[in-house]
C-alpha cells in the first residue's frame, strides 16, 4: 500500500484533490444519462447531440484556459475552475429544456478541460521534471480508485431511481469539486509564467506543428477510451447476449489493473527516448488486444469466449498503462516551461476528441464490420505508436533550432 501512495507534500495533496473530484466524476458518469432521460425527460438523441456539442466546446476551451493559468498562476486558475465545475453540476438540477442543458453542459465541459490543463501546469510548477511521470501515475491510480467509489455510489442511486436520489448524487458531485478546490488552496502558489521579451504569438501552441503532430498521434491512441465503456459492451451484447454481465467485470478488472500497476510501469519512463519506446510498445500491445477481441467473433464455447475477452481486456490495460506513461512524459517534456498551461490544454484535447468522435467511429468500425474492424483499429494503434518516435525527434530538433537572425525579415516565432 505504501507503494501506491504518492510521495508526501505536493504530490500527495494533488492526488487528494484528484480523488475528491474523481469520486464525483464516477457518480456523474454512472447516473447522468438516466437522470437526463428519465427525470428531465430528454430524448436519448438530444442528449447525445448535446453532450457531443458540449465536449467539442470543452476541447476548444482547454488552450485559452491553460493560457490563463500561465498568465494568472495555475493554482488560482485551478481553484476557480474547480468551483465553476461545482456550480455547473448544481445547475443541472434546475434545467428542464434542451437549450439551457446545452449551455450548462458546455460550461461543464469547458471547466473540466481548463481544470485539467491548470492542474497539469500546477504540477509542473511544484514537481521536478524527473518526477512528474511518476506523480502522474500515482494520480491516475487515485483517479481510478475514485471513479470506482463514485460508480458504486451511482449504482445505489440507479437502484433507487427517485429524483431525490439523483439530486443527492449531483449534490455530492458538486461537493467533491468544492473540496477539490479547497485542497488545491493548500498547495504553494505558483507564480505566473515569465513571458520572454520579444514578439511571440499569444497562443503559440497553435503554431507548433511538431507538437500538434505528437498530440494527434496521442489522440489516435486515446481512441481506446470508449472501448470498455461502450464498444465492448455492444460487441458482447450483439454476439453473446448471455454474457452481457462480463462487460462490467472487464471494466472492474481494468480499473484494478491501473490502480495496482500504473505506478510500476511508469517507473520505466524517464525521458523522451524511453517514453517513445513505451508508446511504440503500447501500439503493438493494443494491436494484439484488438486481434484477440476479433477472435471472439468466432463461434466458440461460452467458456472460451469468456477467456478470449478477458485476455483481450488484459492486453488492453497493459497497452493503456504504457501509452499513458509515455504520453505524460512526452506532453510535459516537449512543452516550454513558460507556456505549460496552454500546451497541456492542447495536449489534453486528445481526451475530449477521443470521447467525442470515438463512439461514432468505433461503433461504425467494430460493431458493423466485426473482426476486420478490430484488426483495422489495431493497425491504426500500431501505426500511431510507431510514428510517435519520429514525431518526438522532429519536435526535439525544432526546439534546438537556432534563433532567427535579428537582421532577417520578421517571421512569427514558433514554440
Amino acid at each position: 500500500m505504501k507503494q501506491l501512495m504518492p510521495p508526501a507534500g505536493a504530490p500527495r495533496t494533488l492526488a487528494a484533490a484528484q480523488l475528491s473530484n474523481s469520486i464525483g466524476d464516477g457518480m456523474y458518469y454512472t447516473s447522468s444519462a438516466l437522470y437526463f432521460t428519465q427525470v428531465v425527460g430528454m430524448s436519448p438523441t438530444r442528449l447525445g447531440l448535446g453532450l457531443t456539442a458540449a465536449w467539442a466546446v470543452g476541447s476548444l476551451a482547454g488552450v485559452p484556459l491553460g493560457h490563463l493559468a500561465d498568465r494568472r498562476g495555475p493554482r488560482t486558475t485551478a481553484v476557480l475552475l474547480a468551483f465553476a465545475t461545482a456550480a455547473t453540476v448544481l445547475s443541472f438540477l434546475v434545467i428542464h429544456d434542451f437549450l439551457p442543458f446545452l449551455l450548462v453542459a458546455g460550461g461543464y465541459a469547458a471547466a473540466q478541460s481548463g481544470l485539467a490543463a491548470a492542474r497539469q501546469a500546477l504540477l509542473a510548477g511544484l514537481v521536478e521534471p524527473a518526477e512528474r511521470t511518476g506523480v502522474l501515475a500515482h494520480m491516475q491510480s487515485t483517479l481510478n480508485a475514485g471513479l470506482a467509489v463514485g460508480a458504486a455510489l451511482g449504482g445505489l442511486a440507479l437502484g433507487n431511481g427517485s429524483r431525490a436520489a439523483f439530486v443527492a448524487l449531483f449534490a455530492l458531485d458538486a461537493l467533491g469539486f468544492l473540496v477539490c478546490g479547497l485542497i488545491l488552496l493548500r498547495l504553494p502558489a505558483v507564480g505566473a509564467a515569465h513571458r520572454p521579451a520579444g514578439d511571440e504569438p499569444r497562443l503559440a501552441v497553435l503554431r507548433d506543428r511538431p507538437y500538434a503532430l505528437v498530440t494527434l498521434l496521442n489522440t489516435v491512441l486515446l481512441l481506446r477510451l470508449p472501448l470498455l465503456s461502450l464498444v465492448i459492451p455492444l460487441w458482447i451484447a450483439a454476439r453473446s447476449p448471455e454474457l452481457t454481465w462480463l462487460a462490467s467485470v472487464l471494466f472492474v478488472l481494468n480499473t484494478l489493473g491501473v490502480m495496482l500497476c500504473q505506478v510500476r510501469i511508469a517507473r520505466t519512463v524517464t525521458d523522451l527516448g524511453s517514453a517513445s519506446r513505451a508508446v511504440r510498445r503500447a501500439g503493438a500491445v493494443l494491436l494484439a488486444s484488438c486481434a484477440v477481441f476479433a477472435v471472439s467473433a468466432a463461434h466458440l464455447p461460452v467458456w472460451a469466449t469468456v477467456a478470449v475477452l478477458v485476455a483481450g481486456a488484459a492486453l488492453q490495460v497493459i497497452g493503456e498503462m504504457q501509452q499513458s506513461a509515455g504520453g505524460w512524459q512526452i506532453g510535459f517534456d516537449l512543452a516550454p516551461s513558460h507556456r505549460m498551461g496552454q500546451y497541456q490544454g492542447f495536449f489534453g484535447t486528445g481526451v475530449a476528441v477521443a470521447r467525442t468522435l470515438g463512439p461514432l467511429l468505433l461503433t461504425a468500425l467494430i460493431v458493423n464490420w466485426g473482426a476486420p474492424g478490430w484488426l483495422l483499429l489495431g493497425a491504426l494503434f500500431l501505426g500511431a505508436g510507431c510514428a510517435m518516435g519520429p514525431a518526438v525527434r522532429w519536435a526535439e530538433r525544432d526546439r534546438r533550432a537556432p534563433a532567427p537572425d535579428p537582421g532577417a525579415p520578421h517571421r512569427p516565432v514558433r514554440a
